[in-house]
């Protein structure tokens, strides 16, 4: 069973550019039992800046691809790029964050879902998992991921999930994983709250989007990894299990699905 945490999904450029210093950022992880790390892609045109963190921390991974909201200003990724970048760079380890955000824009919607269909390539090709985000989208999102999967299978995973109870079931029934933020701790996430006790331990991961969503009790404030304990925390007690139960499961689950990882051994903790 595994004793450390793993923030499957936070941005470390972002935090960089908030003032926060990376070194002081993995270490506070560090000693909230968060020992390993993926800090998320989402402008190809910034990957070198990502992979930098990864090539300075041994427990920083990362992943390739347009966030949905960036679409419209980055290059279309075609299917062949992203692989390229894949082999070249053993610790980019998924594809993403790619998908539909319905919310915040709607006038490229045509464009988000090209561009999201071309991550599921890469994913197709590669093996890799694509890091999915969905908000507002259900309906398009569930209907594109039966009709990909039925095309070849890919590896998946709807991160910071915020989704109704049919999209969760829809990813579940097709083998994909989710994973649960700082979101699931807000008083008024009863909703959610109800769907992550659904969710069966084998399926859930963990993650903090930081800087965003900073989880109770820190929400209003800038997120950062170290706070994903707070998230195991909260799963552990709606769920009625122990907090080193959703550690054991939620880890496992990252090395299942990113293959790429190592486990981390006593040296490296």
């Amino acid at each position: 069973m595994y004793d450390y945490i793993v923030d499957s999904h936070c941005h470390l450029d972002l935090l960089q550019d908030k003032g926060y210093n990376v070194s002081d950022v993995v270490n506070n992880a560090h000693q909230s039992q968060v020992k390993l790390l993926q800090t998320i892609c989402t402008q190809i045109s910034q990957i070198n800046r990502l992979l930098s963190f990864a090539d300075d921390y041994p427990n920083v991974y990362t992943s390739i691809g347009n966030h949905p909201c960036n679409t419209n200003q980055e290059e279309l990724c075609k299917s062949e790029d992203l692989v390229k970048f894949i082999n070249e760079y053993d610790k980019i380890i998924g594809i993403g964050e790619t998908g539909l955000d319905y919310f915040h824009d709607q006038s490229f919607i045509k464009i988000q879902k090209s561009s999201f269909v071309e991550h599921i390539k890469a994913s197709q090709i590669s093996k890799l998992p694509v890091i999915i985000h969905s908000r507002e989208a259900d309906d398009d999102m569930a209907s594109i991921l039966r009709s990909e999967q039925k095309n070849a299978y890919f590896p998946a995973l709807l991160h910071c999930f915020s989704s109704g109870k049919g999209l969760s079931k829809t990813a579940l029934d097709l083998g994909i994983y989710i994973s649960v933020s700082g979101i699931v701790t807000f008083k008024n996430a009863v909703q959610l709250q109800e769907i992550v006790k659904y969710i069966p331990l084998q399926y859930l991961l963990v993650e903090t989007d930081s800087p965003y969503l900073a989880p109770m009790p820190h929400r209003g404030k800038v997120n950062e990894p170290a706070f994903t304990e707070h998230v195991v925390d909260f799963i552990a007690q709606i769920k009625n299990v122990s907090r080193e139960t959703i550690i054991g499961h939620t880890t496992a689950n990252f090395h299942k699905i990113f293959t790429r990882t190592k486990s981390l051994n006593s040296n490296d903790k």
